[in-house]
């Protein structure tokens, strides 16, 4: 029988994808930050309809914000403008730097690895789950706001701060590219947050730490001094999303923010399974 055992033992098919998502869904967590980035389009909605709409008196310089209540369209860009920076930082941190950590913290990671669960085969499985879980948050929100926004603003054109307009069709495409770059920009913090969570037993000190790295970022971000050194920055990119509306698509941004993140976020993760492979699990 042991040999029998032995001989079906497959690695690949331990921790399966689908018993990790369930167990993260169920999760208090989950359900409470994704409760938060549905409600803020709605309190937006409310902030608008008691201030009597966003204050344009300033005709020198529009923003998205100017535009907000314009169009569906036009509120979920601005829903993005506002949470970009900030606000969406938090569940790819949490998400990412709770899942490992989290293990330890329980006392049940090394009955996982006991199971046995191969150490590569277990962040696999928990960083998939992970980064599933990070683009379902950054897909909920401007989706949330896009139909609260065409519920409250009518659905048209999204009117672009720089002049002119986008048909709604068209809009909807260049938000989907915009969301997809705030993805891909955040792999940096997915990056610091599942690192974190495989050298700490605390989940909250790999969850604090890559959103404190973060602020860090956009911190040395807004220093001058830096000159060209701070385009290898990843805070430097984080709003070349706002290429992607304007009348003429533009790539280019976008395209070496993308690079400059997936190159970090690439170095972390190698950081965490190499670590994870040589690390004494106790826990």
């Amino acid at each position: 029988m042991t040999t029998a055992a032995a001989l079906g033992y497959a690695p690949g098919r331990t921790l399966p994808l689908r018993v990790e998502a369930v167990r993260q869904l169920k999760r208090r967590r989950t359900l409470v930050m994704a409760g938060i980035l549905a409600a803020l389009p709605f309190i937006l909605i409310a902030a608008f309809a008691i201030g009597g709409g966003p204050d344009g008196a300033d005709n020198t310089r529009i923003t998205l914000m100017d535009t907000a209540t314009a169009s569906g369209a036009n509120f979920a860009a601005t829903c993005l403008f506002v949470s970009a920076g900030f606000l969406l930082v938090i569940p790819v941190a949490l998400f990412c730097g709770d899942t490992v950590a989290s293990e330890a913290g329980w006392s049940s990671l090394r009955y996982l690895l006991a199971a046995p669960v191969p150490r590569a085969r277990l962040l696999w499985s928990k960083l998939t789950v992970a980064l599933a879980f990070s683009a379902a948050a950054m897909l909920l929100l401007p989706l949330v706001a896009l139909a609260a926004g065409t519920v409250a603003y009518g659905w048209g054109p999204l009117k672009l701060p720089t002049g002119g307009a986008l048909p709604a069709s068209d809009a909807v495409l260049r938000l989907a590219v915009a969301v997809a770059f705030v993805f891909v920009s955040q792999l940096v913090t997915a990056g610091l947050a599942f690192w974190l969570s495989t050298r700490t037993d605390a989940p909250l000190g790999a969850v604090g730490g890559a959103v404190g790295l973060t602020i860090v970022g956009n911190v040395l971000d807004a220093v001058t001094a830096l000159g060209d050194w701070r385009a290898f920055l990843p805070a430097h990119w984080q709003f070349a999303w706002a290429d992607a509306l304007q009348p003429q698509l533009e790539w280019a941004g976008m395209a070496k923010g993308a690079s400059i993140s997936v190159t970090y976020a690439v170095i972390l993760f190698a950081l965490a399974f190499r670590g994870f492979a040589r690390k004494d699990i106790v826990s």
